[in-house]
C-alpha cells in the first residue's frame, strides 16, 4: 500500500545531508621491487662511472718447465673495463587552489600533503618501471638512464631476430624485440648454464604476471603442495615462490606493470640504484590563487657487472 501523501520522506525532503564515507580507496600497483631489492649508492656527476673486471678462461694445459723464469711467458694483464650510466631527472608537479585548502570535504584533510604524497608514489613508480626495463641512455640536458633489459649481453635467450643492446662508446643501447615464444622450463635451464659458465648466480627472477603463472607450472618447482593434517585432503598451492635450479635457488618476483615479455634473472649485488639529488618535494613560486608544488629527484642505474645476470626476453 502506498504512502499517504502527507507523510514526509526521504525522497521529499531538501535538507537531508550527504552520507559521504571519510576513507578514500586507492587500487593501483604501488610495489617497486627492483627498486627496494638491490643495492644503494650515491653519484657524483651526470654521467656516473664504475669499473668491471672477469678473468682469463681457465687452461687446463698450464704446466711449465722446472726452472723456467717465465721471461718469455708472459700472460696478459688483467685490465678493468670502465663503463657508465646517465642520471635521469624525475619529476611531478601539482597544484592545489587555496580555496579547496579551505573548503571541507570528504578525506581529503591536508589537501597538499596527499597531492604530494601521491604525487611521490607516481614518481617512484615511474622510476621502478625505467630501471627494470629495455631502454637505452642518452646524455645531453634531458638526460636519460639505461634500464637493467638494455644491460644484458651475456647471458641472454632470444627469440628470432631479436638482439642485445648493452654498452659501447660510453651509453647503452636498448635490446632489439625478437618474435616472442612461450616460456618453457628449457629456455630457462640454459641461461642458467650459461650463466654458471659465466660465474653468474642470480638469486632472484622478476617477470610480468603471465610469465609468473607459466613459471609457476615447472617442475623444479619447490613446496608446490603443503602438508594436512591427516583429517583433510591436502592443499595445492597454486602459486610459487621458489625454483630450485641445477645452480640455486631463484626467489620468483612477479612485477605489476613492467616485464611484460621478459624474465629478467639478476643478482642484486651486482645492481644499485645511485642517487644524485634525493627524491623531495619543493614548493614552486607563488603565481595565482593555488599552491604549486614538484616532486623532483635525479638517480641513475649502476650495473655492477652484467656477466653476473640473465634474460630470458620475447615471451608471450
Amino acid at each position: 500500500m502506498p504512502a499517504n501523501t502527507s507523510v514526509q520522506l526521504t525522497t521529499n525532503n531538501i535538507g537531508n545531508r550527504e552520507d559521504l564515507s571519510d576513507m578514500i580507496y586507492r587500487v593501483a600497483a604501488e610495489d617497486t621491487p627492483f627498486i627496494a631489492n638491490i643495492g644503494k649508492t650515491t653519484a657524483s656527476a651526470t654521467y656516473h662511472e664504475w669499473q668491471t673486471e672477469t678473468l682469463a678462461s681457465p687452461n687446463p694445459a698450464n704446466a711449465q718447465t722446472e726452472g723456467n723464469q717465465n721471461l718469455n711467458n708472459n700472460s696478459a694483464p688483467n685490465l678493468t673495463t670502465r663503463v657508465g650510466n646517465f642520471t635521469q631527472i624525475y619529476t611531478k608537479v601539482g597544484e592545489v587552489s587555496n580555496t579547496q585548502q579551505t573548503v571541507k570535504s570528504a578525506g581529503q584533510s591536508g589537501s597538499v600533503s596527499r597531492q604530494k604524497l601521491l604525487k611521490g608514489i607516481e614518481t617512484t613508480r615511474d622510476m621502478e618501471a625505467r630501471m627494470v626495463g629495455n631502454f637505452a641512455s642518452l646524455g645531453g640536458a634531458t638526460r636519460t638512464h639505461a634500464g637493467a633489459l638494455a644491460w644484458l649481453t651475456s647471458n641472454v635467450s632470444r627469440g628470432s631476430g631479436g638482439s642485445n643492446g648493452g654498452f659501447s662508446a660510453g651509453v647503452v643501447a636498448a635490446a632489439t624485440n625478437g618474435t616472442q615464444r612461450t616460456f618453457t622450463e628449457n629456455l630457462l635451464k640454459a641461461v642458467l648454464a650459461t650463466g654458471f659458465g659465466n660465474g653468474a648466480k642470480p638469486s632472484q627472477a622478476y617477470m610480468g604476471p603471465t610469465t609468473k603463472q607459466a613459471f609457476s607450472s615447472f617442475t623444479g618447482i619447490a613446496d608446490i603442495r603443503v602438508d594436512s593434517d591427516g583429517k583433510s585432503q591436502a592443499n595445492i598451492v597454486g602459486a610459487a615462490d621458489v625454483y630450485v635450479s641445477d645452480f640455486g635457488n631463484l626467489t620468483l618476483i612477479p612485477h605489476p606493470y613492467g616485464l611484460t615479455r621478459d624474465c629478467l634473472l639478476i643478482d642484486p649485488k651486482f645492481w644499485a640504484v645511485s642517487t644524485l639529488r634525493p627524491m623531495k618535494a619543493e614548493d614552486l613560486a607563488k603565481t595565482g590563487d593555488a599552491l604549486a608544488f614538484q616532486i623532483v629527484g635525479e638517480a641513475t642505474l649502476e650495473c655492477r657487472n652484467e656477466r653476473g645476470n640473465g634474460v630470458i626476453a620475447d615471451l608471450s
